[in-house]
């Protein structure tokens, strides 16, 4: 095992063998589905007793890398951390973080416009027709509250999708937990009481423009396209967040 840091707090050692762990996985060229040593083998390589390799294990599968099998072929095996989950265990991180719309916009004004422009004449046909298939469940003004709040998720998958394709796996994983706490916020905060027929109308517009300048490999429209869109979506979104304000302090 690797010595400690002198300059990191002291961390227990099931917390040091998990790390080690993790190490050796790395060194070793393992991937997701590739089987661990058996426990003896474990106490063996990292020198520690039964109830500490344990504990390491027990840590390393709460975390999502490893996954442990029981009957016939069965076994500890290396895990892979969903998307999904990875930004929900970030989002716990905040949950008791006043995070504004203002927050959010301030990020995704910065990463999704270049991002926009990365992808342009890179995405796939079917790429493609699948930004378009999610689009087209906002081909109409919504009629409700409820149908508002779906459009509006629905928008925000259309540019967590747009992100699951980015080459930089971080700038796309970044852009995408962004979105999950705008859905996060539309579902539980309740933001649109009553249909707001303008974002619908200049945010569709937009994401329609989008995919032709990504179609056609117009990396510089497809960055201007996105920022217009950000900055709008922003504005609004804030207006109508103020609209909810209003309304819950005249209640």
């Amino acid at each position: 095992m690797s010595r400690p840091d002198p300059l990191r707090p002291r961390r227990s050692r099931p917390v040091q063998v998990a790390e080690a762990i993790k190490g050796w996985v790395v060194e070793q060229g393992l991937r997701p589905g590739d089987r661990l040593p058996g426990e003896a083998e474990m106490i063996a390589r990292f020198g520690m007793a039964k109830g500490t390799i344990r504990e390491a294990m027990r840590l390393l599968q709460a975390q999502g890398l490893i996954e442990t099998k029981t009957g016939p072929g069965g076994g500890s095996f290396v895990g892979e951390v969903s998307t999904e989950r990875a930004q929900s265990l970030l989002a716990n991180y905040f949950y008791f973080r006043d995070i504004s719309i203002d927050d959010v916009y301030a990020l995704r004004i910065r990463l999704e416009p270049d991002n926009a422009a990365a992808l342009a004449g890179r995405l796939t046909a079917a790429q493609l027709d699948e930004l378009r298939a999610i689009l087209s469940r906002y081909a109409a003004p919504a009629t409700d509250a409820a149908e508002e709040r779906a459009q509006h998720v629905a928008s925000l998958e259309f540019h967590a999708r747009l992100a699951s394709f980015a080459e930089n796996a971080l700038l796309g994983f970044f852009i995408g937990f962004l979105a999950q706490i705008l859905t996060d916020l539309t579902v539980f905060q309740k933001l649109y009481s009553q249909p707001n027929h303008q974002l619908w109308r200049e945010g569709r517009d937009h994401h329609i423009a989008l995919i032709a300048a990504l179609e056609r490999g117009d990396a510089e429209a497809a960055h201007d396209i996105m920022l217009e869109h950000m900055q709008l979506a922003r504005r609004l979104m804030e207006d109508q967040q103020a609209v909810v304000l209003k309304r819950f302090f005249a209640d």
